[in-house]
């Protein structure tokens, strides 16, 4: 099996499990996380997803071996991984270990949020390769840290350490070497905590927000702000405050 999905209550685990290869993504990878994110989307009972790599390292990037005998693990409308140019309207977390580095530098890029551990690695080192980061590297890197740090990366290739990539707003939780996952759980279960339909609108309108001109912005955002006042948790979580209770959800 290349890839392991578990449950954790409202949380599905993903993990890329060819610890011999560093977990480098072939074709199978990439279809079994895009079946598993397809699943994370359409079960209700799931709120968030959470991905990460077995044996100590997150992901190293395409499997090379694969693509000299002729595979590339893209798919189409989906991109590398499955994820990266068709991301899930759920949240999804990064659990970095070891080496985050060229695709799966991208793969990590293509979650929403990024959990490491204190010795994990970043980097594109696609230039010292023969090739380019064109699953997202060049594109998400420069959205999530200052254009020219990021431009430095992606010409020399090197690595970033996750103390620096935290630095930089890379990273949004560190812990201990080994505790990616479990910081990525108690991150993933504080979000799941909250109204769905809340948290899925608020994913959507920061993602397109960048795009939309100033003029627009109100009306752009209107319907789906409006979508989540009219529904039944919005009305459920004014309720549980003013009685001082936990609300229950209902996604509608």
């Amino acid at each position: 099996m290349s890839v392991m999905v578990e449950r954790r209550g409202a949380v599905l685990v993903m993990t890329i499990d060819r610890p011999a290869q560093r977990n480098a993504v072939n074709r199978a990878v990439s279809l079994a996380l895009a079946k598993a994110l397809d699943t994370l989307d359409a079960d209700p009972t799931l709120r968030v997803g959470i991905v990460t790599g077995a044996g100590g390292n997150f992901c190293s990037g395409m499997d090379l071996k694969a693509f000299v005998d002729g595979e590339r693990p893209e798919l189409e409308g989906r991109g590398f991984a499955g994820v990266t140019e068709k991301p899930p309207e759920k949240p999804l977390i990064a659990a970095v270990e070891g080496y985050a580095l060229a695709g799966g530098c991208e793969l990590a890029l293509a979650c929403d949020l990024i959990v490491a551990g204190d010795t994990a690695m970043f980097g594109l080192p696609e230039v010292s390769r023969g090739l380019v980061a064109g699953s997202g590297g060049l594109v998400r890197l420069r959205e999530r840290i200052p254009p020219a740090i990021a431009l430095e990366y992606a010409l020399t290739g090197a690595r970033m350490g996750a103390a620096t990539a935290h630095r930089w707003g890379l990273v949004n939780r560190l812990a201990p070497p080994g505790s990616a996952l479990e910081a990525a759980l108690a991150l993933a279960n504080e979000i799941a905590a909250n109204a769905p339909l809340s948290v899925i609108a608020s994913k959507r309108i920061m993602a397109a927000a960048p795009d939309w001109p100033l003029d627009q912005r109100w009306d752009l955002q209107r319907d789906m702000v409006e979508t989540v006042l009219a529904s039944a948790d919005a009305q459920e979580g004014a309720r549980a405050f003013a009685e001082k209770r936990a609300p229950v959800w209902r996604r509608q």
